[in-house]
């Protein structure tokens, strides 16, 4: 009989619908605890191998995470891997974040990465994946196609993540024959099995299961999960891969006598030929099976109710209920998540007023207008000092010696002399080839500024391509969470779709603009105002906004928020964008800061 191996990498579902891996630590630990001689356990406490997870419990047989302080549920799954790939020889690839901390990458991301790096490939193009960044090896780093921001990222070694093996799928697409040529009688292989007889005799797919690339058997979301919180447990443990530890889990469950059915599951893994023939039922009723084979059927529940509102009893009635559930051996499983308040209440037109300081409520902008008169080389020269003797370096935007010529071929950027053929950007100091930064001029928006590619320090005023739209501002007279003292700034910004001009990323083709217009807010504090005149700004030099691809939703010419954050939460923060969240005025500040946006240039209202 035919074996196949793979990597499992539990992952969990954020507020953005995308999959995250918990650490190889945390997958150990869930392994472990579905190995137990008792495979009708029920929780499994990940602050056992994470203190840092210590709210978190793992309910096997509904696969969903809970956090015992808030009541937070999200749905959970089993995703299987090559063992070839990163997660199965133990490389972890991360980004840092605007925290100096490291964030992993989405587990494809990630695997896709490692398999350009081990082909030493010198770059790699993530659009394919639905994210605007490209992956510079040499350099290790990010840069956002659309922003040029430039991150640090880097490869790490950890451990492992668990290996598993299972009878594959035959050729023909039959079930594997386990044991003494008897069918495996676990639920998931009798579902699989039943699922497929029903296609075949519905002339379905005669053909067998299909190819369908990596695919994991999950439970779908449910249509509440996506009011829940956002959670951060993707922590990595320092051990490296030869460091394979024994996981010893704590596994909340009921004591009872093993039986028959405690047997190992045959189930086949996830194969490269396995679920394509099946329809969207079909694959539902499949990976229920499958999360439920895990862990069998019976084990008790008692679910909490009335959980509505946004009262701050909620989450504590519901961490209380989870530990006592936790206590008594029960699988914790709520079936109301706290509740998402997007929008405060109602306000009447005479309840809305101007903000304090400010004499006007309401900011357009049109389309770029052409700036006239200096050509891109005179706009370099001005931000350059010139150099005699170029250092024994490498220019760091061709990768070619500043001492001989540059390594830019394309047009637009005419002939030099050797005197002036390397400059140093007189604040930063950093030195390029003149034809390299006149190139990448031409590359941007032309709008008279230059960005320092290494330090990102900015030259003259920056701007973006933020399409034509109109940014309004008023007080409503009530209080965000965390800030009891003081009413609410509301900021509505809306932008109609239109045809992409010479600064996007395809001229002439349409963009869309979806979920116009959009609510932000902002305390009605000194602090609050302070940020709004600097929204102000970025408002006007088309900063807030841009054209790209949505990280979100995989969209391509769409518009998208341009690294400056917004609160679009009113009433909560079940989506982390929303209060309270005593940082966060203090995080636009710095972002408008790396947009050349200072409290120097704070709008002074006409």
């Amino acid at each position: 009989m035919l074996l196949a191996s793979a990597v499992v990498v539990w992952e969990w579902l954020n507020e953005h619908g995308r999959w995250r891996p918990y650490s190889p630590t945390v997958s150990h630990q869930i392994e472990a605890a579905i190995r137990s001689s008792d495979p009708r356990g029920g929780s499994v406490v990940l602050g056992q191998v994470d203190s840092r997870l210590s709210p978190y419990i793992i309910d096997l047989q509904s696969m969903h995470q809970f956090r015992q302080d808030t009541g937070t549920i999200r749905p959970v799954r089993r995703s299987f891997y090559d063992p070839a790939s990163a997660p199965g020889q133990g490389w972890q690839w991360e980004w840092e974040n605007d925290a100096g901390t490291w964030t992993p990458y989405d587990m494809e991301v990630a695997i896709a990465i490692e398999s350009a790096h081990s082909r030493q490939q010198t770059c790699l193009d993530l659009t394919p994946l639905g994210f605007c960044y490209l992956i510079d090896f040499k350099n290790m780093t990010q840069v956002n196609r659309q922003s040029q921001r430039c991150r640090r990222i880097q490869r790490r070694a950890d451990l492992t993540y668990p290996l598993v093996s299972g009878p594959s799928v035959s050729s023909n697409g039959s079930l594997p024959v386990p044991g003494l040529g008897q069918p495996c009688s676990c639920q998931q292989c009798m579902l699989v099995l039943s699922v497929k007889t029903g296609m075949g005799g519905a002339g379905g797919a005669g053909g067998g299961i299909q190819t369908l690339g990596r695919r994991s058997l999950t439970m779908q979301r449910p249509k509440n999960s996506a009011t829940a919180s956002p959670v951060s447990p993707a922590a990595s443990a320092s051990l490296r891969p030869s460091q394979t530890p024994s996981p010893s889990p704590m596994v909340m469950k009921p004591q009872r006598a093993p039986t028959a059915a405690a047997t190992v599951c045959h189930a086949p893994l996830p194969q490269r030929s396995s679920l394509a023939g099946l329809s969207r039922p079909a694959l539902q009723r499949i990976a229920m099976a499958q999360s439920r084979a895990l862990i069998a059927s019976g084990v008790p529940t008692v679910p909490v109710k009335n959980l509505n509102g946004s009262s701050p009893v909620h989450p504590a009635l519901a961490g209380i209920t989870g530990i006592l559930m936790s206590a008594a051996a029960l699988p914790v499983c709520l079936t109301r998540p706290p509740k998402l308040v997007l929008h405060p209440p109602p306000v009447s037109k005479s309840d809305i007023k101007p903000v304090p300081g400010f004499s006007h409520c309401c900011r357009k902008t049109t389309k770029k207008q052409a700036r006239k008169g200096k050509t891109p080389e005179e706009v370099v020269k001005k931000y350059l000092q010139k150099v005699k003797s170029p250092p024994e370096e490498d220019c760091t935007i061709c990768m070619e010696p500043l001492g001989g010529p540059s390594g830019y071929k394309g047009p637009g950027v005419g002939p030099v002399s050797k005197a002036e053929s390397v400059g140093r950007l007189a604040q930063c100091g950093h030195q390029y080839h003149f034809q390299c930064l006149v190139a990448m001029y031409n590359n941007g928006n032309k709008d008279g500024s230059l960005q320092c590619p290494t330090c990102k320090t900015i030259y003259g005023v920056k701007t973006g391509n933020q399409p034509a739209g109109k940014m309004e501002y008023h007080v409503i007279p009530h209080s965000l969470p965390g800030h009891p003292d003081c009413k609410s700034i509301r900021i509505i910004y809306n932008i109609p779709p239109g045809i992409q001009g010479p600064e996007h990323p395809n001229p002439g083709k349409p963009f869309t603009a979806r979920g116009f217009p959009r609510h932000c807010y902002l305390p009605d504090s000194e602090k609050g105002r302070k940020v709004l005149r600097l929204l102000l700004v970025a408002w006007d030099r088309r900063l807030i906004f841009s054209v790209g691809t949505s990280s979100t939703t995989g969209e391509s010419d769409t518009v998208i928020w341009n690294e400056v954050h917004h609160k679009t939460e009113f009433g909560s923060n079940l989506t982390g964008h929303g209060f309270p969240d005593p940082g966060h005025l203090d995080n636009v500040l710095e972002e408008l800061r790396a947009q050349g946006i200072t409290e120097e240039d704070a709008l002074v209202e006409k």
